[in-house]
C-alpha cells in the first residue's frame, strides 16, 4: 500500500506532466534541486505545508488539504510598475472553443490555452462526459467519444462556470434528449440565458428549466427565416454559430456579436469545413456540415481583457509598462478615451495573431504624474464595437486617479456597481447613484485595507489594481474568483515590480 507521501508524489508527477514541465523546469520554479523534485514524486521527502504551497503555486492547482482553504493575496503596495508584460489567450475565446470541440468526432488540439479555472471546470466537465482530454504542455487535446455520456456530467465543476450553457449548441448535434446543470460563474445579477433559449428554439430545441437544470429536447430542424438574436450577446451568438454549423443548408444569424471570442470561434469553425460570411459584424451567414471529423489545430488569439487589465494597473500606479500582442482592434476607443483624459502612450506598428487574422500591436502606456483629468462624458459599455462591457470596470481605479468627476454607467449587470463600491475601502471617492451607475471623484489618496475579495472577476481585479496603488500592506481574500479568468496574475504583475504574496489559508 502507498504511504501518503508516495500518493501526494504520484498527484505532484502527474500534474507536472499534464502541464508539460520538465524535472529541472519544476525544480527551478520551486528554486530547489532537480534530485529533490525526483525525491518528492518518489515519495521519499517530507513535505512542510511551506513547500507544499509553493509547488500549488507554480502546477497551477491546490494539493491535499490546501484546497479546503482560500487563496488569498497580500499586496505590498506603493511600487512604480516598469518593464514590459505579453499577452495570455483569450480566456471568453478558449471557452468557446472548448464547447465547440464537441461538434468535431476528429481531434481538436488548441494551443496556447490559459490555465485557469474557468478551463479547468469546463476540462472535468467533458472528462465526466468520456471526452478524451489531456494537457500536452499549453495545449489541450480533445476527442469525444462515440457516445457522449452527458448522464454522468459533472454537476458541481458545471455550476461554477457560465459557459457550461454553450454546450447546448453543439450536444444538440449529438443527443435527442439531455441535461445539464443551470449555468454559474460570476453573480452578477440574473444574466437572463432567455436570449439562448429563444433563438435555439428555431432549430428545433426547447429548453424546460427544473430542479437546478435545463432539460433539452431536440427536434431538429433548419431554421426557415433569419435567426435574430433577441440580445446581441458574445455567448448567445456562439451558441447560435455551434448550432447553426450542424446544418448543411444556410443559416442567417442577425443582431449578431462581433467580438473577439466569436470571431475566433468563426475562425476555428471555418477549420472544420464550415463556410461563414460577414465575420466581423452583426450578420452572420453560415453553411455547416453535417458530420464533422478532421484533425484540427488551433491557436485563439490574446486576451483584450488582459490588455486592459495591465493598462488600468499602470495608470492606477502612475507607472510606465508594454504590454506586447495586445488585439488592437478591440482596444481602440477604450485607448482614445484615455487620450481625451490625458494619457500619453503609443503603439507600434500591426502584425497577426497566431490565428492568422487578429491584428496586434504593442503598446506602451507612458507615466501620466496626475495629468490625467475626468472624461467629460459618461463612460459605459455597450456591445463590441463600443468599450467592452468587461472593460468597463477598469475604468473606476482609472478615474479614481483622474482630476474631476467621472460617471461610469454598468447598464448590463443589476449586481456589478454594487460591486464597485467596495473601492470605498481602499479609498476611492465614490457615490453610488443607483445599480447601474456610479460616481467616482478624484484623485485617490489610497490606503491599504484587508477585504474578500467580490464575486465578480472585474470587481475583485480593480480593488487588487487599486492595492497596487496603496502604500503599505492590503490583503485581498479568496481570490479564486481571480483565478477563474487570469493565470498567474499576481506572478505576472510581480514580473513588472509588483510585490505580491500568495498565502494559502488552511
Amino acid at each position: 500500500m502507498q504511504t501518503t507521501n508516495e500518493k501526494i508524489g504520484n498527484l505532484i508527477y502527474h500534474i507536472r506532466q499534464e502541464r508539460g514541465l520538465t524535472q529541472a523546469d519544476f525544480a527551478k520554479q520551486l528554486s530547489t534541486s532537480q534530485s529533490a523534485v525526483n525525491r518528492i514524486e518518489h515519495g521519499r521527502q517530507n513535505l512542510s505545508l511551506d513547500m507544499l504551497a509553493r509547488i500549488s503555486d507554480v502546477l497551477n492547482k491546490p494539493l491535499i488539504s490546501i484546497s479546503g482553504g482560500a487563496v488569498n493575496l497580500r499586496v505590498e503596495g506603493g511600487r512604480e510598475l516598469s518593464g514590459d508584460i505579453t499577452l495570455k489567450r483569450s480566456k471568453n475565446a478558449t471557452v468557446a472553443l472548448i464547447c465547440a470541440s464537441l461538434l468535431n468526432k476528429g481531434t481538436t488540439k488548441l494551443l496556447n490555452v490559459p490555465k485557469i479555472e474557468e478551463v479547468n471546470r469546463l476540462v472535468e466537465v467533458l472528462k465526466s462526459m468520456d471526452v478524451s482530454v489531456r494537457w500536452l504542455g499549453t495545449s489541450l487535446e480533445i476527442k469525444p467519444p462515440e457516445k457522449l455520456n452527458v448522464l454522468s456530467i459533472n454537476k458541481a465543476a458545471a455550476r461554477k462556470t457560465r459557459s457550461v450553457i454553450m454546450f447546448i449548441g453543439p450536444l444538440m448535434h449529438h443527443l435527442s434528449r439531455f441535461d445539464i446543470p443551470y449555468a454559474g460563474g460570476c453573480e452578477l445579477g440574473k444574466r437572463t440565458v432567455l436570449p439562448h433559449l429563444y433563438a435555439l428554439e428555431e432549430f428545433g430545441v426547447n429548453v424546460f428549466t427544473k430542479s437546478g437544470h435545463y432539460h433539452v429536447s431536440v427536434n431538429k430542424k433548419q431554421p426557415k427565416r433569419s435567426v435574430v438574436l433577441y440580445e446581441s450577446g458574445d455567448t448567445t451568438t456562439e451558441n447560435i454559430l455551434m448550432a447553426a454549423a450542424g446544418f448543411e443548408g444556410e443559416t442567417t444569424i442577425k443582431m449578431a456579436s462581433a467580438n473577439y471570442m466569436v470571431q475566433d470561434l468563426c475562425f476555428f469553425l471555418k477549420r472544420l469545413g464550415v463556410k461563414i460570411d460577414g465575420i466581423g459584424t452583426s450578420t452572420l451567414k453560415v453553411k455547416g456540415v453535417k458530420k464533422i471529423k478532421k484533425n484540427v489545430s488551433y491557436s485563439p488569439s490574446e486576451d483584450p481583457v488582459e490588455a486592459m487589465t495591465f493598462i488600468a494597473a499602470a495608470i492606477t500606479t502612475n507607472s510606465s509598462i508594454k504590454i506586447k500582442r495586445a488585439p488592437i482592434e478591440f482596444l481602440e476607443l477604450e485607448l482614445l478615451k484615455l487620450e481625451k483624459m490625458g494619457l500619453n502612450y503609443t503603439i507600434s506598428d500591426r502584425y497577426k495573431a497566431a490565428n492568422g487574422h487578429t491584428d496586434l500591436v504593442d503598446i506602451t502606456i507612458q507615466k501620466h504624474n496626475g495629468s490625467l483629468y475626468a472624461p467629460l462624458e459618461k463612460v459605459y459599455g455597450r456591445p463590441f464595437p463600443g468599450v467592452n462591457i468587461d472593460h468597463l470596470p477598469y475604468f473606476v481605479p482609472i478615474a479614481a486617479v483622474a482630476k474631476g468627476r467621472t460617471l461610469i454607467h454598468d447598464w448590463v449587470y443589476e449586481d456589478r456597481a454594487l460591486m464597485f463600491t467596495e473601492m470605498k475601502k481602499i479609498g476611492v471617492k465614490l457615490e453610488l447613484a443607483d445599480p447601474h451607475r456610479i460616481f467616482v471623484d478624484g484623485p485617490t489618496d489610497f490606503k491599504p485595507t484587508d477585504i474578500v475579495a467580490p464575486s465578480g472577476i472585474r470587481p475583485a481585479v480593480i480593488i487588487l489594481i487599486g492595492m497596487l496603488a496603496a502604500p503599505g500592506v492590503s490583503m485581498l481574500r479568496n481570490v479564486y474568483t481571480i483565478n477563474r479568468g487570469y493565470e498567474d496574475l499576481a506572478d505576472r504583475l510581480n514580473q513588472l515590480g509588483a510585490k505580491i504574496t500568495v498565502v494559502h489559508e488552511l
